[in-house]
């Protein structure tokens, strides 16, 4: 697990303290990205083209649960950075949690909370593979809108598709085609894959928030509430949408996970890739990791508990 810590040193940006040699750097972002890419592998091994058929048999969940993820959570995160009035690096780390799509944690939970796996899993796979498109997109008109007005921001937006392409769609299709080639094995390993996973994913985080502990502690009481809202509120957004639109329980319980816990290794990774020149912007997706396990968590646990109830009646 140490080299997952050492992978998280690239937002410890105080990089003239610490001394990193440009080598050094770049093992940093390649362990990673590599460890991005295993997260993304796993959740290809769960995935058969029935999974992405499911749009043509549950249209109105699916669209529904890509319209909440893709269009209103950023909308959420900009209304949260104007409510509680955050500014530049910060509003910026918000705005790209916000674009990222959800990961091998959704999945978990939505698996945990007795959600309907199989929708979790296909809101993921088709959120992951928009993403790709719209994050350069969010993440440079943020960078525009929240950073000094005399700084001319060009991202390099072929550059950071390419690199989001190769570290997540990639690894999903060589996951799916070692399930529809050696199906057996893919099944076999989907549990102990995804638990890696998610290990990963934890390992990243916790990395993250250890070096950047003091900087983490002194920047909370200024990111967490956006950060803690920016969870709830999409929650609630997914669940509730759901069930104003007649779905059945299992389907509002994934839309709201789906919508709540959004891919924070993804977002540091990004960090790591285009925007290491600002110093502050990954304590927000940092953060966002921590809080994002214990709010899901307590989701997890109240719908298990719904999800159980109304099964119980049903067979009454």
């Amino acid at each position: 697990m140490a080299w997952l810590i050492d992978s998280a040193l690239f937002i410890d940006f105080q990089l003239s303290k610490i001394k990193l040699s440009t080598m050094h750097l770049n093992i940093i972002e390649f362990s990673l990205n590599i460890s991005v890419a295993i997260i993304m592998l796993g959740m290809g091994l769960s995935l058969t083209i029935a999974d992405f058929i499911r749009i043509k048999e549950q249209p109105r969940s699916v669209a529904i649960g890509l319209f909440n993820q893709l269009v209103l959570l950023p909308l959420i995160g900009f209304g949260l950075i104007v409510a509680f009035g955050l500014k530049g690096e910060y509003a910026v780390g918000l705005m790209l949690i916000a674009a990222c799509p959800g990961g091998a944690t959704s999945n978990l939970i939505s698996n945990l909370a007795k959600g309907d796996i199989g929708l979790s899993v296909t809101l993921t796979a088709f959120s992951s593979l928009i993403t790709v498109i719209t994050i350069p997109f969010i993440v440079n008109m943020a960078l525009l809108k929240f950073m000094s007005s005399d700084v001319v921001v060009q991202l390099p937006y072929q550059s950071i598709f390419l690199k989001i392409l190769l570290i997540t769609v990639v690894p999903i299709v060589i996951g799916m085609i070692i399930r529809f080639n050696r199906e057996a094995f893919a099944i076999r390993m989907e549990k102990p894959v995804k638990i890696a996973s998610v290990l990963l994913m934890t390992a990243i985080i916790i990395g993250a928030v250890a070096v950047n502990l003091d900087q983490l502690t002194t920047v909370l009481p200024q990111i967490g509430p956006a950060v803690i809202g920016l969870n709830i509120l999409t929650m609630l957004l997914g669940f509730f949408s759901g069930k104003l639109l007649k779905l059945n329980l299992k389907q509002q319980v994934s839309i709201s996970i789906e919508c709540g816990i959004q891919n924070g290794s993804l977002a540091l990774a990004i960090v790591g890739m285009a925007l290491t020149q600002y110093k502050e912007l990954a304590l927000v997706p940092a953060t966002y990791g921590v809080l994002m396990f214990g709010i899901g968590g307590l989701f997890a646990g109240y719908y298990a508990n719904l999800v159980t109830k109304s099964e119980a009646m049903s067979h009454v």
